[in-house]
């Protein structure tokens, strides 16, 4: 006869047996799908395009103790992210280093930057210097579709704030569009060009002790850079007499930057013979290697023409002395015996003057100067008992204002 007794105890002891065997698969089959997780993981096999990152406690995570270095990202599919349901405003980007990020191997060419906001990003804590943005291809990139309206820009332009400061509160309300001060004409700016300058250069003022005359020419002008009226004027006084002098009045036109083209006219006066008109056109400016020319050709009544060119040049010694050369010639197409002047090559002169400049404006000097006659001009200044050749000393004052 069965005891009901030992049939309990046995069958406890069978089901305690079997909880227990149960219990131990359990626990063996965790341990087997955490081991496989882990090495799927170590083995860059994790597949996070399931993952919600959206409903993920970011702030709560601590990714600096995150070895991101064995974390394969480039499996992870953002486009199919709900970017608008994450709030990147409050996301610390400041703690993660983008420098060890395997760039090359995302397919960022999917990736919809459309929805990210910008604007809300505290991009003052982010550290951007570690970041390396040279293996990024920037190519694929699909930047079309991003939206930079909600980005908050400093303002352009506009109307001024209304604590600008008014810009006529200490002008008693006057303007420059109404009122006294009106102006007839819309205001605009004058450059230096186009106001008018006046200038007035003796460059000979000097006395002959030789011949006891005193010798002036000046040269004057009233306009702006590129317009002109010029007035020359030289001669010799004798004894307080006016011998011979030239006079010119010219309008003068900048065609190069130091060059001026000349057009005018010039009267010629003699103590002892007829006066001369002539039709003056020429050129004045400085050459190359700072040689001051002037040239004129000259048409008169009944066909006569003439020309006469100058040349100068002065050499610093120092800032104060200054030796200048002086080379003068004139010819003329016909013979003018009543004047003393024969055709061809009439006359040459050649001088040196040294100069001290008390100022700029005021530079008095001595010098040596050669006059040499040709052909008829010489032989009609033998018929008046005249030297064809002549050197002599002389000493003046050169001055400008």
């Amino acid at each position: 006869m069965i005891n009901p007794l030992n049939t309990l105890s046995a069958a406890g002891i069978l089901f305690s047996c079997s909880a227990l065997l149960t219990s131990q698969n359990v626990e063996a089959q965790q341990y087997s799908e955490q081991s496989a997780a882990a090495q799927e993981q170590a083995s860059g096999a994790m597949d996070h395009s399931k993952m919600a990152h959206s409903k993920m406690d970011m702030d709560a995570t601590d990714q600096d103790a995150m070895d991101q270095d064995a974390m394969d990202h480039s499996k992870m599919d953002h486009s199919k992210m709900n970017m608008d349901a994450m709030d990147q405003g409050t996301m610390d980007h400041s703690k993660m280093d983008h420098s060890k990020m395997d760039m090359d191997a995302m397919d960022q060419g999917t990736m919809d930057h459309s929805k990210m906001n910008h604007s809300e990003m505290d991009m003052d804590a982010t550290d951007q210097s570690t970041m390396d943005h040279s293996n990024m291809d920037m190519d694929a990139m699909d930047q079309g579709a991003m939206d930079h309206s909600a980005m908050k820009m400093q303002p352009q332009g506009g109307e001024a704030p209304a604590n600008a400061r008014d810009p006529h509160a200490y002008s008693s309300g006057y303007t420059l569009t109404d009122g006294p001060y009106a102006l007839a004409i819309p205001k605009r700016l004058t450059l230096a060009d186009e106001h008018s300058f006046w200038s007035v250069l003796g460059d000979r003022l000097e006395y002959n002790n030789d011949e006891n005359s005193t010798v002036y020419d000046v040269q004057g002008w009233y306009g702006t850079t590129f317009e002109r009226a010029v007035v020359k004027a030289e001669g010799d006084v004798v004894q307080g007499q006016l011998v011979e002098s030239q006079t010119e009045l010219l309008w003068s036109h900048a065609f190069a930057a130091y060059w001026d083209t000349q057009l005018g006219i010039r009267y010629d006066q003699f103590d002892e013979g007829e006066d001369r008109r002539w039709l003056a056109f020429g050129f004045q400016g400085l050459a190359p290697y700072w040689f001051e020319v002037d040239v004129s050709a000259y048409l008169g009544e009944n066909g006569r023409t003439a020309v006469s060119a100058e040349a100068e040049y002065e050499l610093l010694l120092t800032q104060r002395w200054v030796l200048q050369s002086r080379v003068e010639m004139s010819l003329n197409g016909k013979d003018d015996e009543i004047n003393g002047v024969g055709k061809g090559l009439s006359s040459l002169s050649a001088g040196l003057r040294l100069r001290y400049e008390f100022s700029r404006q005021f530079a008095p000097y001595v010098g040596i100067e050669w006059t040499q006659k040709y052909g008829n001009s010489a032989d009609f200044a033998r018929a008046r008992d005249e030297e064809a050749s002549n050197t002599s000393v002389v000493a003046g004052l050169r001055f400008w204002f």
